[in-house]
């Protein structure tokens, strides 16, 4: 099944018709230890974090609201069993988005 990534309305990952979109992420590890993304990517097209806007923690996942520097809107969760990360969240409506 093709996804519509260029959707205007958000792209929630987090149902049978989406499965999670994994991405590779790269993370910067503060005084603390805890990684934070700083980039992303779609395939070949990175996009760098340009502000963390809220974190969470659930059992067995971390989870980040972040603003890309295309201004797309993105929550990235990180499988901490799998050591994995996922989109489960896209919103394009002031940005680019990935393409």
């Amino acid at each position: 099944m093709k996804q519509n990534i260029r959707s205007t309305s958000p792209i929630r990952m987090t149902d049978a018709k989406h499965p999670f979109l994994t991405v590779r992420v790269e993370c910067y590890a503060g005084y603390r230890g805890e990684e934070t993304p700083r980039r992303f990517y779609f395939g070949k097209r990175c996009i760098e974090v340009a502000t963390v806007i809220d974190r969470w923690l659930a059992p067995d996942h971390r989870y980040f609201k972040l603003r890309g520097d295309d201004g797309g809107l993105y929550i990235l969760r990180h499988d901490t069993i799998a050591q994995r990360w996922e989109l489960t969240l896209f919103d394009r409506s002031s940005g680019s988005g990935p393409a």
